[in-house]
């Protein structure tokens, strides 16, 4: 007892300083209160500013003039001395302009200073960030910083920690040298990362001998990067992704760095030659990405030895590699990722793949592989692709046993069997793609009941019956691709509760139904292709503005409808009406969220079968070709002033062609062929200065031809069968009289504008879809020339980029 008195008295006169500095008002100097608190009324607080972060907090909510100001949260002030020596702010909220006389430059004794994550509205970083002397870690990354990062950077010599980077590319930058510079003169620093700076120079060969971290992606770095990198003993992490100006060479040798360096990540750049055999001594790696890099030869088997590693990125994707993947390879037990796509590689996929029991992501497609898929051993597949090769033999069981499958492409293939109902299993599956094979038999019924699946392609098979299919209320699906099978029976009607749904290909099947005017309800629909079936009747629907108001394709060609083209029809097509000229580059439709694809649709166009043809935000397309409609072509067609194909051949179509067909300013291609079209050629198309190809040959047209623009460059093929018609390119010439007159008569275009008008028909919808560019253009007519076949066949890709941007957001890039 007297022992524990004697305690407490020797350590009463600290507890009462203890005491005492708790109770203090200010136990940081009062002017740091103050400068604090300017600082903090310079900024508003909203979530949104850090919207880049997983979780933020606004920290200076709890800055208190009536409180402690070593307790505020994100200020931390040295023990002894009491002045403040650390803020982090890290996503906190802020947002506002960073003031380049902000009063936190009067805290001379700052340490360390945190500010990513906030946003400071596009400020410039000011010069006095030079001024913290004693600086050792300083973020300002994804802050909205932008403009010239300072040169006054590079006086910060006890700087250990730099982090500059840019959520925008190349919204801060570099003065010249000031890199070079900056590399310098911190020569104490472990970490340095700014992602997506404009650099635009080479790196200079004296850096610091401390480096662990050093992250340059997107900065436009230029000439050979310095081998010296390589050999820093404490390197940890090196990240030089797309930086396709800048060289790199690796040492033939061990590397210095092969016991530490866990990180490569070298995609998109520019490389030549083989993978150095010198890779295979960095036994600490954990993920190495050299994709997209021209990298050439076999892949080489001292890979193998990376035996340490728990988990390994294999990343070669978009290469040159050459000859088969090694085999008996038994030191990458704990691999998760390999990613192997778009190479040359051949043989046979080896057996030590299917034994990865921690693999998660494979991708082997666009690549030569043969023979059978081996059923896998690992029970954590997420993403597997194999799309794209020469594969055979079945889908393997362990497929349909994935707890967490939710992407699994075998497209493109040589697979045979039948889909077994088991697959409907995978509740977490987003993205089937078993298109382009030779399964047979039916399709499961419970495929639509499946509750995660947003694209479904099952096309270019031997599938079967009549579609039992049943889509459940509240599904998922944005796309359903089953063309080119030998579907019997009608149009599932209960696709009409996928209200998701934008793209949906039933074509080349054996359907024997009427027009499914219901999936006009369908509030996202975008595409439409019922081509090649043996659907018939007339097309009739009510006129209504929200029936297939987001319609951008429709092709219902090589049917056997009949009838007036319903106008009424047409005037529902309100994403037709909308013309943007400015939409020159391709882009995908779909929800930006959920996919991004190219949908390959079968679509005749510029007188040939495609394919595979890339979908626009713009690209509007009319398909009724091979059908028989008969009447009059509406004039309400020119109201659709988006159309960039309209193909109405091959069927039955008489009158004349409406005038008001000049106002489809960005028309690529027309083709009214194989009707009994009389009368002129309106002189009014002439200022259709978008149209590449035009057919309207094999009708009764007479008169001359109209001359100029556009019309000076189509061949004589455009116009064969009417013999009545005159001038360029046919051999009668018009001389100066102008022949029948080529005025076309409202009245006469306009009367069958009710319910069962005259309507369109159309054949070889062309595939304008550069809108407009000569560049697409000549590419076409190259194919045509040349006879080469038409594949741009990139359906699948959609998947890839969805996965990219949201299964794998986070995977890659940490």
């Amino acid at each position: 007892m007297g022992y524990v008195k004697l305690v407490f008295f020797m350590l009463y006169p600290f507890l009462c300083q203890l005491d005492f500095s708790s109770s203090s008002p200010y136990l940081c100097p009062e002017d740091q209160v103050l400068s604090l608190l300017q600082f903090k009324h310079m900024f508003t607080i909203n979530p949104n500013a850090s919207a880049v972060c997983d979780f933020s907090h606004p920290k200076t909510l709890s800055w208190n003039k009536s409180t402690n100001c070593c307790s505020w949260d994100g200020v931390y002030c040295d023990g002894m001395t009491r002045q403040v020596i650390e803020i982090n702010l890290t996503c906190s909220q802020l947002q506002g302009t960073f003031h380049p006389n902000s009063s936190l430059f009067q805290l001379s004794n700052l340490k360390r200073l945190g500010l990513s994550g906030n946003d400071f509205s596009a400020s410039n970083i000011s010069p006095k960030f030079g001024g913290f002397s004693n600086l050792t870690h300083l973020d300002l990354s994804y802050s909205s910083f932008t403009g010239l990062i300072p040169s006054e950077i590079s006086h910060l010599s006890k700087l250990r920690v730099l982090n500059i980077r840019s959520y925008y590319p190349y919204g801060l930058r570099f003065g010249p040298q000031n890199f070079g510079l900056l590399l310098r003169n911190l020569t104490q620093l472990r970490d340095l990362q700014l992602d997506s700076v404009n650099i635009s120079s080479t790196v200079p060969l004296n850096f610091s001998s401390y480096l662990t971290t050093l992250r340059l992606p997107y900065t436009q770095l230029v000439g050979v990067f310095p081998k010296g990198v390589f050999h820093l003993s404490d390197l940890v992490s090196l990240d030089l992704t797309y930086n396709p100006q800048l060289t790199v060479r690796f040492p033939t040798t061990k590397w210095n760095s092969s016991a530490s360096l866990i990180n490569l990540r070298l995609s998109r750049m520019n490389f030549t030659g083989e993978i150095p055999e010198s890779f295979g001594y960095l036994t600490s790696l954990y993920a190495l990405d050299m994709s997209y890099s021209n990298l050439s030869g076999p892949i080489p088997k001292p890979l193998s030895n990376l035996t340490h590693i728990q988990t390994l990125i294999l990343d070669f994707s978009s290469n040159f590699l050459t000859g088969p993947i090694p085999s008996n390879v038994s030191g990458l037990q704990n691999l998760q990722w390999l990613i192997l796509s778009s190479n040359h590689l051949n043989g046979t996929i080896p057996s030590w793949i299917f034994t990865l029991s921690s693999l998660t992501d494979l991708d082997l497609s666009d690549n030569n592989f043969s023979g059978k898929i081996q059923e896998f051993k690992s029970k954590t597949l997420s993403y597997v692709t194999l799309k794209q090769n020469q594969l055979e033999g079945p889908i393997p069981k362990s497929f349909l046993n994935q707890q967490s499958l939710e992407v699994l492409l075998l497209s493109l293939n040589n697979l045979s069997g039948q889909i077994s109902s088991t697959i409907c299993n995978l509740k977490t599956l987003a993205g089937l793609d078993l298109g382009n094979n030779n399964l047979k038999g039916m399709i499961p019924r419970c495929l639509g009941e499946m509750s995660a699946v947003r694209v479904l392609d099952l096309s270019n098979n031997n599938l079967s019956g009549t579609t039992k299919t049943t889509f459940s209320i509240g599904n998922q699906l944005s796309v359903i691709k089953l063309h080119g099978n030998k579907l019997e029976g009608k149009v599932p009607r209960s696709l009409i509760n996928c209200k998701y749904l934008e793209v949906l290909d039933l074509g080349n099947n054996e359907l024997n139904d009427t027009f499914p005017k219901w999936l006009g309800t369908l509030p996202n629909l975008k595409i439409v292709s019922l081509r090649s079936n043996q659907l018939h009747g007339h097309i009739k629907v009510s006129k209504n503005k929200n029936l297939f108001a987001q319609l951008q394709i429709l092709d219902v060609s090589s049917n056997g409808f009949s009838g007036n083209l319903p106008a009424s029809l047409f005037e529902n097509f309100q994403a037709m009406r909308i013309n943007d000229p400015n939409v020159r580059t391709p882009g995908y439709v779909g929800d930006t969220f959920t996919i991004y694809y190219e949908y390959v649709i079968a679509i005749t166009t510029k007188g040939r079968d495609l394919e595979s043809v890339r979908v626009f935000p713009k690209n509007i397309i009319i398909n009724l070709s091979n059908n028989r409609f008969e009447g009059y072509i509406p004039s309400i067609v020119g109201d659709l002033v988006g159309l960039r194909t309209l193909n109405l051949s091959h069927n039955r179509l008489e009158g004349h062609i409406p005038a008001s067909l000049q106002h489809l300013s960005v028309l690529e291609s027309l083709d009214l062929s194989s009707n009994k079209i009389g009368g002129g050629i309106p002189q009014q198309l002439a200022s259709l200065t978008f149209l590449a190809v035009l057919n309207l040959s094999h009708n009764q047209l007479v008169g001359c031809i109209p001359k100029g623009k556009q019309f000076d460059t189509f061949e004589r093929s455009s116009y064969q069968g009417n013999d009545g018609l005159r001038g360029f390119p046919l051999p009668k010439d018009c001389g100066g009289d102008d022949g029948v007159s080529q005025r076309t008569t409202p009245v006469e275009l306009d009367q069958g504008e009710g319910e069962d008008s005259t309507m369109i028909s159309w054949q070889a919808i062309l595939m304008g879809y550069g809108c407009g560019l000569v560049v697409v253009l000549s590419l076409i007519y190259i194919m045509l020339a040349t006879q080469y076949p038409a594949w741009f066949s990139r359906m699948i890709e959609e998947l890839e980029h969805k996965i990219i941007t949201r299964v794998k957001k986070h995977k890659r890039r940490k």
